[in-house]
């Protein structure tokens, strides 16, 4: 089977034509597929495919082998994959599990447009957004001094997540930098698109002057930048994800 290698910003992702629908995968073929010692190695794997009313369709897989919630990165990476296969010049309309989606690419960056945001939950410590995807914010001194697994799990494993799961995001307010624990990655990876979008929607409550209509925040793999229309502390539209997509390698798999 051919597959192709993307990253966006240190996420990186596997991705499979699969417009001729010949591609059936199974939980264990995918987790396989995404191990970085066994196999390929990614934080999940995408299926791009047909739709009769977009340019194209997204299904995508964390690397536990799961079918998952919207994946911002890999949206962006796979806008990259089909923009290479010349299914569209500039601008594309695509459809994802949470919903439409617009992306484009200007001055070598790939835009994803992200869903509009109708709820946010605001506690004194922390922030819980679904950009897509649930994310979990809370601000730190400093990202780099703290135990992130350790207190990600906390998270991620407490009675009101363990079930259905969340992300976890760390912020550090000076500077932009981000970090975060992926849930069915279950580890931290270098870059998250969906919570880079939770994290820049935190920083805009927490500070509206300095971060009116965008945010660029540092994560761990490189920069990426949200830009987006607030309504309300509960509402945000025209949300847009920018930053780099680039193909790795591609190659044939045995599965």
């Amino acid at each position: 089977m051919e597959f192709f290698k993307y990253q966006g910003t240190g996420n990186d992702f596997v991705i499979i034509d699969n417009r001729d629908m010949s591609v059936n995968l199974s939980q264990k073929q995918v987790a396989d597929i995404c191990n970085r010692r066994f196999g390929i190695g990614a934080d999940g794997l995408i299926l791009l495919q047909d739709h009769k009313d977009y340019h194209f369709e997204m299904v995508y897989f964390n690397s536990d082998g799961n079918e998952s919630s919207m994946c911002g990165n890999g949206g962006r990476c796979l806008i990259a994959f089909v923009k290479s296969l010349d299914i569209f010049e500039s601008e594309c309309t695509f459809r994802a599990i949470d919903g439409n989606h617009e992306g484009k690419i200007e001055s070598g960056k790939v835009h994803l447009k992200m869903a509009d945001i109708t709820a946010i939950e605001k506690s004194p410590n922390f922030y819980f957004i679904n950009t897509g995807s649930p994310h979990y914010v809370t601000f730190v001194d400093d990202v780099h001094q703290i135990d992130l697994k350790a207190r990600a799990r906390k998270v991620r494993y407490s009675d009101r997540f363990k079930d259905e799961g969340t992300n976890v995001n760390f912020v550090s307010k000076p500077n932009a930098e981000i970090r975060t624990y992926e849930r069915g990655v279950e580890d931290e990876t270098l870059s998250c698109g969906t919570g880079a979008t939770a994290c820049a929607i935190a920083m805009n409550l927490e500070n509206q002057a300095k971060y009116e209509n965008s945010c660029t925040l540092q994560t761990e793999g490189g920069e990426l930048t949200v830009s987006y229309n607030r309504i309300s502390e509960q509402q945000f539209s025209d949300i847009w994800l920018i930053g780099p997509a680039e193909f790795v390698f591609k190659g044939e798999v045995n599965v």
